[in-house]
């Protein structure tokens, strides 16, 4: 399943080529959807429930990517290459851009401000991600 636009970023170094194992999306679907039940859970911090939701986003939109026999070590360009791996509109990826940027702050600096309306939208989009990919697999 390879793509051309994929393929050239693989020519820079960006992605990699790997052969996509079935099983294994279906895996990475299966937890992010236990991650984002996790990041409903109101007893849990306001912190655990972004980052549940976050790597929830993470693990979906990497499923998509391997789906299509790639990898990449940059969490971001999972997201980035969701207009090729699901034919995603820039607006909606970019959504993750500001979550990746919030998650980043809170990995390498420490800080963290983040709204329950944040929240929110992660987890609805990241239901639609989920369930987008999920059509991918049964497109097959």
């Amino acid at each position: 399943m390879t793509n051309q636009n994929l393929d050239n970023l693989v020519k820079i170094g960006q992605l990699k080529s790997e052969p996509s194992e079935e099983i294994e999306v279906i895996r990475m679907l299966e937890i992010s959807h236990r991650r984002l039940l996790d990041s409903g859970i109101a007893e849990v911090s306001i912190e655990g429930r972004f980052t549940s939701a976050y790597n929830a986003a993470h693990g979906a939109a990497l499923a998509a990517l391997r789906w299509h026999g790639y990898r990449s070590e940059n969490r971001f360009m999972v997201f980035q290459c969701l207009g090729k791996t699901l034919g995603w509109p820039t607006n909606q990826w970019r959504v993750f851009d500001a979550v990746h940027q919030k998650r980043n702050l809170a990995e390498y600096e420490g800080y963290l401000e983040i709204e329950e309306s944040t929240i929110d939208e992660l987890r609805d989009l990241t239901a639609s991600l989920i369930k987008d990919v999920e059509a991918l697999i049964k497109a097959q």
